[in-house]
Protein backbone atom coordinates (compact mmCIF):
# COMPACT_ATOMS: atom_id res chain seq x y z
CA UNK A 1 0.00 0.00 0.00
CA UNK A 2 1.59 3.54 -0.30
CA UNK A 3 0.34 6.64 1.70
CA UNK A 4 -2.99 6.53 0.11
CA UNK A 5 -3.66 3.10 1.36
CA UNK A 6 -3.64 2.13 -2.67
CA UNK A 7 -2.07 -0.84 -3.61
CA UNK A 8 1.70 -0.19 -5.23
CA UNK A 9 1.86 -3.45 -7.23
CA UNK A 10 5.51 -2.20 -8.94
CA UNK A 11 6.80 -1.58 -5.40
CA UNK A 12 5.56 -5.74 -4.40
CA UNK A 13 7.68 -6.21 -7.66
CA UNK A 14 10.63 -4.37 -6.37
CA UNK A 15 10.74 -5.71 -3.09
CA UNK A 16 11.13 -8.93 -4.24
CA UNK A 17 14.61 -7.77 -5.35
CA UNK A 18 15.54 -7.14 -1.60
CA UNK A 19 18.69 -9.53 0.19
CA UNK A 20 19.64 -10.10 -3.92
CA UNK A 21 23.19 -9.66 -5.11
CA UNK A 22 24.08 -6.72 -6.61
CA UNK A 23 27.57 -7.54 -7.29
CA UNK A 24 29.29 -10.95 -6.81
CA UNK A 25 32.74 -11.72 -5.79
CA UNK A 26 33.85 -8.37 -6.80
CA UNK A 27 37.89 -7.63 -6.77
CA UNK A 28 39.41 -4.04 -6.88
CA UNK A 29 41.01 -3.65 -9.99
CA UNK A 30 44.44 -2.21 -8.29
CA UNK A 31 45.77 -3.09 -4.89
CA UNK A 32 45.81 -0.53 -2.02
CA UNK A 33 48.86 1.34 -3.42
CA UNK A 34 50.55 4.80 -2.60
CA UNK A 35 50.06 6.58 -5.41
CA UNK A 36 46.38 6.95 -4.88
CA UNK A 37 46.72 7.52 -1.62
CA UNK A 38 48.66 10.53 -1.97
CA UNK A 39 46.57 11.93 -5.12
CA UNK A 40 43.56 11.10 -2.72
CA UNK A 41 45.25 13.42 0.27
CA UNK A 42 46.50 16.26 -2.72
CA UNK A 43 42.82 16.71 -3.89
CA UNK A 44 41.46 16.68 -0.38
CA UNK A 45 44.16 18.82 1.27
CA UNK A 46 44.48 16.25 4.01
CA UNK A 47 48.16 15.95 5.02
CA UNK A 48 47.93 13.89 8.03
CA UNK A 49 50.93 11.88 7.92
CA UNK A 50 49.21 8.55 9.18
CA UNK A 51 49.02 8.64 5.56
CA UNK A 52 52.72 9.32 4.19
CA UNK A 53 56.14 6.78 5.05
CA UNK A 54 56.71 3.59 6.28
CA UNK A 55 53.24 2.11 7.84
CA UNK A 56 51.59 4.29 6.13
CA UNK A 57 47.67 3.59 5.89
CA UNK A 58 44.95 4.67 4.21
CA UNK A 59 42.36 7.41 4.29
CA UNK A 60 39.70 4.98 5.85
CA UNK A 61 37.02 7.26 3.43
CA UNK A 62 38.58 5.89 0.04
CA UNK A 63 36.94 2.86 1.00
CA UNK A 64 34.77 2.97 -1.97
CA UNK A 65 37.02 3.96 -3.82
CA UNK A 66 39.14 1.11 -4.16
CA UNK A 67 35.94 -1.04 -5.35
CA UNK A 68 35.32 1.49 -8.26
CA UNK A 69 35.51 -0.09 -11.24
CA UNK A 70 36.69 3.05 -14.20
CA UNK A 71 35.59 3.72 -17.05
CA UNK A 72 35.64 0.46 -18.29
CA UNK A 73 33.74 -0.68 -14.99
CA UNK A 74 32.76 -4.11 -13.53
CA UNK A 75 32.30 -7.58 -15.14
CA UNK A 76 30.78 -8.74 -11.67
CA UNK A 77 27.66 -7.16 -11.22
CA UNK A 78 24.19 -9.00 -10.19
CA UNK A 79 21.32 -9.59 -12.84
CA UNK A 80 19.02 -8.88 -9.93
CA UNK A 81 20.28 -4.97 -9.67
CA UNK A 82 20.02 -4.88 -14.37
CA UNK A 83 16.47 -6.16 -13.75
CA UNK A 84 15.61 -3.86 -11.02
CA UNK A 85 16.49 -0.89 -12.53
CA UNK A 86 14.96 -2.05 -15.88
CA UNK A 87 11.81 -2.53 -14.09
CA UNK A 88 12.01 1.36 -12.39
CA UNK A 89 13.08 2.44 -15.75
CA UNK A 90 10.08 0.87 -17.85
CA UNK A 91 7.42 2.51 -15.58
CA UNK A 92 9.13 5.72 -15.89
CA UNK A 93 11.44 6.16 -13.25
CA UNK A 94 14.17 7.49 -15.46
CA UNK A 95 15.64 9.23 -13.35
CA UNK A 96 18.26 8.84 -10.44
CA UNK A 97 20.27 10.84 -7.82
CA UNK A 98 22.79 10.19 -5.29
CA UNK A 99 20.87 10.65 -1.47
CA UNK A 100 23.56 9.84 0.88
CA UNK A 101 25.83 6.86 2.14
CA UNK A 102 27.14 5.52 5.51
CA UNK A 103 30.11 3.73 5.80
CA UNK A 104 31.90 1.79 9.11
CA UNK A 105 35.44 0.72 8.69
CA UNK A 106 36.85 -2.54 10.55
CA UNK A 107 40.35 -2.43 9.69
CA UNK A 108 42.85 -0.16 8.35
CA UNK A 109 43.95 -0.27 4.91
CA UNK A 110 47.24 -0.49 3.73
CA UNK A 111 49.64 -0.36 0.42
CA UNK A 112 49.30 -3.82 -0.95
CA UNK A 113 45.92 -5.14 0.21
CA UNK A 114 43.89 -7.00 -2.03
CA UNK A 115 40.79 -5.90 -1.98
CA UNK A 116 37.47 -7.75 -2.61
CA UNK A 117 33.10 -7.06 -2.23
CA UNK A 118 30.38 -8.52 -2.58
CA UNK A 119 27.05 -6.21 -2.59
CA UNK A 120 23.53 -6.80 -2.21
CA UNK A 121 19.75 -4.62 -2.59
CA UNK A 122 19.21 -3.91 1.03
CA UNK A 123 16.21 -2.30 1.08
CA UNK A 124 14.11 -0.72 -1.91
CA UNK A 125 11.71 2.07 0.00
CA UNK A 126 7.49 2.24 -0.56
CA UNK A 127 6.89 4.85 -3.08
CA UNK A 128 7.62 8.33 -1.73
CA UNK A 129 6.97 12.03 -3.08
CA UNK A 130 9.95 14.45 -3.41
CA UNK A 131 10.89 18.00 -4.29
CA UNK A 132 12.50 16.24 -7.47
CA UNK A 133 9.48 13.73 -8.23
CA UNK A 134 7.99 10.65 -6.93
CA UNK A 135 10.10 7.27 -6.93
CA UNK A 136 12.09 4.48 -4.58
CA UNK A 137 15.13 5.11 -2.07
CA UNK A 138 17.18 1.70 -3.16
CA UNK A 139 19.80 1.15 -0.77
CA UNK A 140 23.04 -1.29 -1.24
CA UNK A 141 24.93 -2.47 0.73
CA UNK A 142 28.95 -3.80 -0.05
CA UNK A 143 30.86 -5.50 2.28
CA UNK A 144 34.10 -4.53 1.54
CA UNK A 145 37.78 -7.13 2.35
CA UNK A 146 41.39 -6.57 2.69
CA UNK A 147 43.63 -9.73 2.28
CA UNK A 148 40.06 -11.80 2.78
CA UNK A 149 39.59 -10.01 6.19
CA UNK A 150 36.14 -7.84 6.43
CA UNK A 151 37.75 -4.17 6.24
CA UNK A 152 34.31 -2.28 6.22
CA UNK A 153 30.72 -1.46 4.78
CA UNK A 154 29.59 0.52 2.43
CA UNK A 155 26.01 1.66 2.52
CA UNK A 156 24.62 3.84 -0.50
CA UNK A 157 20.91 4.73 -1.25
CA UNK A 158 19.55 6.34 -4.66
CA UNK A 159 16.24 8.11 -5.67
CA UNK A 160 15.11 6.05 -8.85
CA UNK A 161 12.33 8.77 -9.13
CA UNK A 162 9.67 10.72 -12.33
CA UNK A 163 10.69 14.56 -12.26
CA UNK A 164 8.72 16.70 -10.75
CA UNK A 165 6.76 18.95 -13.72
CA UNK A 166 8.97 22.00 -13.63
CA UNK A 167 6.91 25.91 -14.07
CA UNK A 168 8.36 27.36 -16.89
CA UNK A 169 11.37 29.33 -17.38
CA UNK A 170 9.69 32.59 -18.68
CA UNK A 171 7.43 32.55 -15.96
CA UNK A 172 9.69 31.95 -13.18
CA UNK A 173 11.95 34.64 -14.97
CA UNK A 174 9.12 37.00 -14.47
CA UNK A 175 8.59 36.39 -10.96
CA UNK A 176 11.84 37.80 -9.69
CA UNK A 177 12.80 41.33 -9.18
CA UNK A 178 14.60 42.61 -12.58
CA UNK A 179 17.99 44.90 -12.60
CA UNK A 180 15.43 47.72 -13.32
CA UNK A 181 14.21 47.77 -9.73
CA UNK A 182 17.78 47.12 -8.01
CA UNK A 183 19.49 44.63 -9.95
CA UNK A 184 23.07 44.55 -11.52
CA UNK A 185 23.39 45.84 -15.05
CA UNK A 186 25.61 43.88 -17.32
CA UNK A 187 27.16 46.97 -18.20
CA UNK A 188 28.36 47.49 -14.59
CA UNK A 189 29.46 43.21 -14.45
CA UNK A 190 31.67 43.82 -17.41
CA UNK A 191 34.00 45.67 -15.98
CA UNK A 192 36.17 43.35 -13.97
CA UNK A 193 39.31 45.28 -13.95
CA UNK A 194 37.04 47.96 -11.82
CA UNK A 195 35.72 45.01 -9.77
CA UNK A 196 38.63 43.41 -9.11
CA UNK A 197 40.42 46.78 -7.31
CA UNK A 198 41.41 46.60 -3.92
CA UNK A 199 38.49 48.17 -1.96
CA UNK A 200 38.56 49.22 2.10
CA UNK A 201 36.47 46.63 3.62
CA UNK A 202 32.85 48.12 4.79
CA UNK A 203 31.46 46.54 7.95
CA UNK A 204 34.21 44.53 8.70
CA UNK A 205 34.39 42.96 11.98
CA UNK A 206 35.65 45.34 15.16
CA UNK A 207 38.98 43.78 17.44
CA UNK A 208 37.65 41.14 19.55
CA UNK A 209 34.79 40.66 17.73
CA UNK A 210 34.02 36.91 17.10
CA UNK A 211 35.87 35.15 13.34
CA UNK A 212 32.08 34.60 11.81
CA UNK A 213 28.95 36.29 11.92
CA UNK A 214 26.10 36.19 9.75
CA UNK A 215 24.06 39.08 8.54
CA UNK A 216 21.38 41.11 6.39
CA UNK A 217 22.68 43.81 6.14
CA UNK A 218 24.69 45.48 3.41
CA UNK A 219 27.85 47.25 2.79
CA UNK A 220 30.17 44.65 3.78
CA UNK A 221 33.35 44.01 1.13
CA UNK A 222 35.04 41.32 0.60
CA UNK A 223 38.38 43.80 1.50
CA UNK A 224 41.34 44.08 0.55
CA UNK A 225 44.80 42.32 1.29
CA UNK A 226 42.62 38.72 1.55
CA UNK A 227 44.96 36.05 2.10
CA UNK A 228 45.46 32.76 -0.13
CA UNK A 229 43.49 30.33 0.45
CA UNK A 230 44.22 27.54 3.48
CA UNK A 231 46.44 30.02 4.95
CA UNK A 232 46.00 31.00 8.58
CA UNK A 233 45.32 34.67 10.46
CA UNK A 234 45.78 34.70 13.96
CA UNK A 235 45.68 31.01 14.44
CA UNK A 236 42.82 30.67 12.44
CA UNK A 237 42.89 28.98 9.34
CA UNK A 238 41.18 30.80 6.71
CA UNK A 239 38.50 29.59 4.14
CA UNK A 240 38.92 29.24 0.75
CA UNK A 241 39.19 32.42 -1.77
CA UNK A 242 36.81 32.62 -4.49
CA UNK A 243 38.54 32.96 -8.13
CA UNK A 244 37.10 36.00 -9.40
CA UNK A 245 37.52 36.91 -13.29
CA UNK A 246 35.28 38.92 -15.82
CA UNK A 247 32.24 36.09 -16.15
CA UNK A 248 31.82 36.22 -12.57
CA UNK A 249 32.97 39.29 -10.86
CA UNK A 250 29.60 41.08 -11.20
CA UNK A 251 28.26 37.86 -8.81
CA UNK A 252 30.65 38.86 -5.97
CA UNK A 253 29.81 42.34 -6.42
CA UNK A 254 26.74 41.51 -5.47
CA UNK A 255 27.59 39.95 -3.02
CA UNK A 256 29.63 42.34 -1.04
CA UNK A 257 26.56 44.73 -1.09
CA UNK A 258 24.10 41.99 0.18
CA UNK A 259 22.19 40.35 -2.98
CA UNK A 260 22.44 37.17 -4.57
CA UNK A 261 22.10 38.64 -7.97
CA UNK A 262 21.33 35.68 -11.04
CA UNK A 263 21.55 36.20 -14.79
CA UNK A 264 19.03 36.14 -17.24
CA UNK A 265 19.23 35.69 -20.89
CA UNK A 266 17.44 39.04 -22.47
CA UNK A 267 16.43 37.06 -25.23
CA UNK A 268 14.56 34.39 -24.22
CA UNK A 269 14.09 35.06 -20.67
CA UNK A 270 15.75 31.54 -18.96
CA UNK A 271 17.63 31.96 -15.49
CA UNK A 272 21.12 30.93 -15.32
CA UNK A 273 23.55 29.95 -12.61
CA UNK A 274 26.57 29.98 -11.70
CA UNK A 275 27.65 33.47 -13.75
CA UNK A 276 28.53 32.04 -17.54
CA UNK A 277 29.13 33.92 -20.52
CA UNK A 278 26.25 33.07 -22.75
CA UNK A 279 22.69 31.03 -22.18
CA UNK A 280 22.68 27.40 -22.26
CA UNK A 281 19.21 27.54 -23.95
CA UNK A 282 19.56 29.30 -27.06
CA UNK A 283 22.92 30.88 -27.27
CA UNK A 284 22.98 34.49 -26.65
CA UNK A 285 25.07 36.39 -25.22
CA UNK A 286 22.87 39.57 -23.78
CA UNK A 287 21.80 39.10 -20.57
CA UNK A 288 20.68 41.12 -17.34
CA UNK A 289 20.63 39.99 -13.36
CA UNK A 290 17.93 39.23 -11.66
CA UNK A 291 18.12 39.77 -7.87
CA UNK A 292 16.91 36.16 -5.68
CA UNK A 293 14.58 36.41 -3.20
CA UNK A 294 16.42 34.26 -1.15
CA UNK A 295 14.11 31.51 -0.30
CA UNK A 296 14.72 27.78 -1.46
CA UNK A 297 15.09 24.30 -0.07
CA UNK A 298 17.45 21.53 0.15
CA UNK A 299 17.86 19.73 -3.38
CA UNK A 300 20.53 17.65 -2.17
CA UNK A 301 23.14 17.33 -0.29
CA UNK A 302 26.26 15.57 1.68
CA UNK A 303 27.81 15.85 5.59
CA UNK A 304 31.35 16.57 5.12
CA UNK A 305 33.23 14.29 8.01
CA UNK A 306 36.77 13.97 6.43
CA UNK A 307 39.03 15.29 5.92
CA UNK A 308 38.42 17.76 8.71
CA UNK A 309 39.05 21.88 8.02
CA UNK A 310 38.70 23.90 10.91
CA UNK A 311 37.83 26.74 8.80
CA UNK A 312 34.51 25.61 7.92
CA UNK A 313 33.72 25.23 11.80
CA UNK A 314 32.25 27.46 13.91
CA UNK A 315 33.45 25.78 16.83
CA UNK A 316 37.57 25.15 15.82
CA UNK A 317 36.43 22.00 15.84
CA UNK A 318 36.50 20.98 12.30
CA UNK A 319 33.43 18.74 12.99
CA UNK A 320 30.96 17.71 10.44
CA UNK A 321 29.12 20.45 8.18
CA UNK A 322 26.67 19.92 5.78
CA UNK A 323 26.97 21.52 2.26
CA UNK A 324 23.66 21.46 0.16
CA UNK A 325 22.86 21.96 -3.70
CA UNK A 326 20.05 24.62 -2.73
CA UNK A 327 17.20 24.89 -5.21
CA UNK A 328 16.37 28.86 -4.84
CA UNK A 329 12.68 30.04 -5.34
CA UNK A 330 13.20 31.06 -8.92
CA UNK A 331 14.59 27.56 -10.25
CA UNK A 332 17.87 27.37 -10.09
CA UNK A 333 20.48 25.83 -7.48
CA UNK A 334 24.03 26.79 -5.93
CA UNK A 335 25.80 24.93 -3.78
CA UNK A 336 27.00 26.50 -0.33
CA UNK A 337 26.74 25.33 3.49
CA UNK A 338 23.58 25.19 5.64
CA UNK A 339 24.03 26.60 9.11
CA UNK A 340 21.47 27.29 11.91
CA UNK A 341 21.05 23.26 12.57
CA UNK A 342 22.91 20.26 13.37
CA UNK A 343 24.24 18.89 10.23
CA UNK A 344 22.44 15.68 10.75
CA UNK A 345 19.19 17.02 10.48
CA UNK A 346 19.22 18.98 7.16
CA UNK A 347 17.39 16.74 4.54
CA UNK A 348 16.29 16.85 1.23
CA UNK A 349 12.83 19.55 0.82
CA UNK A 350 14.62 21.62 3.87
CA UNK A 351 13.25 25.06 3.86
CA UNK A 352 16.59 27.62 3.72
CA UNK A 353 16.70 31.61 3.65
CA UNK A 354 19.89 33.37 2.60
CA UNK A 355 22.07 34.78 4.70
CA UNK A 356 25.82 36.37 4.78
CA UNK A 357 28.08 34.69 6.58
CA UNK A 358 31.55 37.09 7.64
CA UNK A 359 33.86 34.09 7.49
CA UNK A 360 37.02 36.51 8.25
CA UNK A 361 37.71 40.31 7.61
CA UNK A 362 38.49 39.69 4.17
CA UNK A 363 35.75 37.51 3.09
CA UNK A 364 32.10 37.24 3.08
CA UNK A 365 29.67 34.45 1.51
CA UNK A 366 26.46 33.85 0.53
CA UNK A 367 25.04 30.68 3.04
CA UNK A 368 21.58 29.13 4.15
CA UNK A 369 19.98 28.94 7.20
CA UNK A 370 17.94 25.98 7.63
CA UNK A 371 14.38 25.55 9.56
CA UNK A 372 13.81 21.85 11.33
CA UNK A 373 10.05 22.78 11.13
Amino acid sequence: MDGQGVRDELYERLRAYEGQAAAIAGSGKDLVNEPMIRHWCEAMGDTNPAYTGPGAIAPPAMLQAWTMGGLSGHTDRGEAYDELFGLLDGAGYVSVVATDCEQEYLRPLRPGDRITFDAVIEAVSERKTTKLGTGYFITTRMDVRAQDEPAGTHRFRILKYRPAARPAARAAARAVTTSGSGGLEPQEAEKPQELLKEQEPQGALEAGAPAEETTRGRGAGQGKGAERSGETRGGRSLRPRPVINRDNAGFWQGISSHRLLIQRCRACDTLRFPWLPGCNACGSSEWETAEASGEGTVFSYVVMHHPPFPAFSTSEEAGPYAVALVELAEGVRMVSNVIGVPYDKVRVGMPVRLEFLRADPELELPVFRGSES
